[in-house]
């Protein structure tokens, strides 16, 4: 069986259906909202196989490296709380792999199995709206980089990630410890935007390059950088993703009856009955 591995940001997708789609929804929005999703991939890019990851809302050690990491981030609401609890099971009975880690996060798992799946020779996609992932770009992997709601993606490669950042892949963990990254609770160098960041990196060629030649640059960026170094060295560990290690999933196709039972059991009875179609 041909075809890159599909590997998906499980907590991503299901927060973003949870709220584009109404919670009336019998049998779980989110579960439905993540499923519909991925079997759009899945029609389109007909992969070897799926793997939903999952992780830690925020990873001990940022946690403790920066405390306001993830700290501004509300609770999981009521009605998503059951939908996650279920997930392991449903998305299994459609054949899907459930990769899961005790102390990294989604990103983590995510990133980890695209390097495994490259460094076997294969190709993998990465289905995220986690900007996070733009680092794992390479010629062997695309970001699947999913739009508000439930509109579909876009595919990121490597001249895409520059083209929206203005640095290339992997610079894209330097460049969120400059810009900063408001979803993660990271503020950045103060005062340093998209444009001077992507400016320094592409002069200095890293954040260690940009802190190491500072006295450089006019007063303005010479001070938010002289002055948060460490913090700044922080954010890039922080925004860096973790590999896990991991065993590379084998081919397995999407189990249509499989999901539809699961999804019958649950009530949602037109998607047991577009997967039966």
């Amino acid at each position: 069986m041909s075809g890159a591995l599909l590997v998906v940001d499980g907590p991503s997708l299901l927060y973003r259906s949870f709220f584009a789609l109404p919670d009336s929804i019998e049998g779980g929005n989110a579960l439905l909202g993540t499923v519909n999703q991925v079997l759009r991939v899945v029609e389109a890019h007909a992969p070897r196989a799926v793997v939903i990851a999952f992780g830690e809302e925020a990873a001990h050690y940022r946690t403790e490296a920066y405390p306001p990491y993830h700290a501004d981030r509300p609770p999981v609401p009521d009605l998503l709380a059951p939908q996650f609890d279920a997930a392991e099971e449903f998305f299994g009975a459609f054949g899907w792999t459930v990769g899961t880690s005790p102390d990294l996060e989604a990103d983590d798992l995510l990133g980890s199995y695209a390097l495994i799946e490259a460094g076997a020779g294969g190709t993998a996609l990465l289905m995220t709206g986690d900007r996070d992932l733009f680092q794992c770009a390479t010629d062997a992997v695309t970001v699947l980089y999913v739009k508000t709601g439930t509109r579909g993606w876009e595919d990121l490669g490597p001249a895409e990630v520059r083209a929206r950042y203005g640095v290339p892949p992997g610079l894209v963990p330097d460049f969120i410890a400059l810009r900063g990254d408001p979803s993660d609770g990271l503020p950045g160098a103060k005062g340093i935007g998209e444009k001077t960041a992507a400016d320094l990196l592409g002069r200095h060629g890293s954040l260690e390059g940009a802190l190491e030649n500072c006295l450089r640059e006019s007063p303005r960026v010479r001070a938010a950088l002289h002055e948060n170094g460490e913090v700044l060295r922080t954010f890039l560990d922080i925004a860096t993703l973790r590999s896990v290690p991991l065993d590379r999933p084998p081919d397995r196709e999407t189990d249509r009856e499989g999901g539809a039972n699961a999804a019958e059991s649950r009530g949602l009875r037109q998607l047991a009955k577009r997967l039966r179609a």
